[in-house]
């Protein structure tokens, strides 16, 4: 495996979402990550309650945007080998394929962040 360095490649988990991205910045416990595309879109709701819907609000949890920058812990991130996708269609894939995943569940917090998507939607223009 080769070793990450500025201008690498990677796969990377930020909170609850997944990302592909160059490393921009090596840190002592983090890469600077920019985002090129979406793998998984973050869970909505409360991360320190997750898939809890009693909780003070109730967060729309949108994906890192566009070329946007974020720090990710080291142990997050994975060399990435295969094609990067177009931000646009990974972002589209990726609330898909969480909206098909909640649409299967029968709970509060499936139908809450359903209708957080409906919204992210309209805000991604997909």
């Amino acid at each position: 495996m080769q070793e990450i360095k500025v201008g690498s490649i990677v796969s990377g988990i930020y909170k609850t979402g997944k990302y592909i991205g160059e490393v921009t910045d090596i840190r002592p416990m983090h890469f600077l990550v920019k985002v090129k595309a979406v793998l998984k879109h973050p869970l909505q709701g409360d991360l320190h309650t997750p898939k809890g819907v009693e909780v003070p609000l109730f967060h729309e949890r949108r994906a890192l945007a566009y070329h946007e920058q974020t720090n990710i812990p080291k142990n997050m991130v994975k060399q990435y080998e295969e094609n990067i996708p177009e931000y646009k269609d990974s972002l589209k894939d990726a609330v898909d394929a969480a909206v098909h995943s909640l649409e299967k569940e029968d709970s509060e917090w499936a139908k809450k962040s359903l209708a957080n998507f409906s919204v992210l939607k309209n805000d991604y223009k997909l």
